[in-house]
């Protein structure tokens, strides 16, 4: 599945499934994908955007990178000041804080924005270990 999905989303990716027989997880794996692009186009046509493919040079790609990369004193920084944030609110208040961030996870997740998902549960597990929650 993951491998059809990374296919899907480049303009002219295709994904070839060399089988003897029709399996029913390659089925639902194709139907799914199917309806994720479905789903795309129809986000694509009501807000009136043209898909085109990403134009950059290679060193563009690696400085992107490496520019998030978990050793960097930039992502220290980021967490200690998410850290700081948190650390002034009581344990009740945290613990609201935690639960409205795992409610907008699971709706990015539902939503299938599974980058913006994962972001929110690295988030809540920085701040709930970070704190000790």
């Amino acid at each position: 599945m993951q491998t059809i999905g990374r296919a899907a989303r480049n303009i002219q990716g295709t994904a070839i499934l060399y089988a003897d027989r029709m399996t029913g997880s390659m089925q639902r794996a194709i139907d799914e994908t199917e309806r994720r692009r479905r789903k795309q186009m129809e986000f694509n046509t009501a807000h009136n955007i043209t898909p085109r493919s990403v134009q950059k040079a290679v060193r563009d790609i690696m400085e992107g990178a490496h520019a998030g990369a978990p050793d960097t004193p930039r992502h220290f920084a980021k967490v200690a000041e998410e850290v700081i944030a948190y650390e002034s609110l009581t344990a009740a208040q945290l613990g609201k804080k935690l639960a409205e961030l795992e409610k907008r996870m699971y709706q990015h997740a539902r939503d299938l924005e599974f980058e913006d998902a994962a972001r929110l549960r690295d988030q809540i597990q920085r701040l709930g270990g970070k704190i000790g929650v």
